[in-house]
């Protein structure tokens, strides 16, 4: 789920995965791996770090409603 939506924020703001990686502080290969789904549990401080960086919510960032 939050390979997907990652993947759709990012797109919607035309970033592209370099892009959004230097505006959360994070490797271009973290946000590789989360798109890809090779990392399935992003830990917290990553996951407040992309949600900071799209100025939305943790649960907006990972599809909760």
């Amino acid at each position: 789920m939050i390979a997907r939506r990652l993947k759709e924020l990012r797109k919607e703001r035309n970033w592209t995965q370099q892009k959004l990686a230097e505006k959360a502080g994070l490797s271009f290969n973290a946000i590789t791996k989360i798109e890809q789904g090779a990392a399935e549990h992003p830990t917290l401080k990553t996951l407040l770090k992309l949600a900071d960086t799209f100025g939305i919510s943790l649960d907006a960032l990972v599809g909760r409603k």
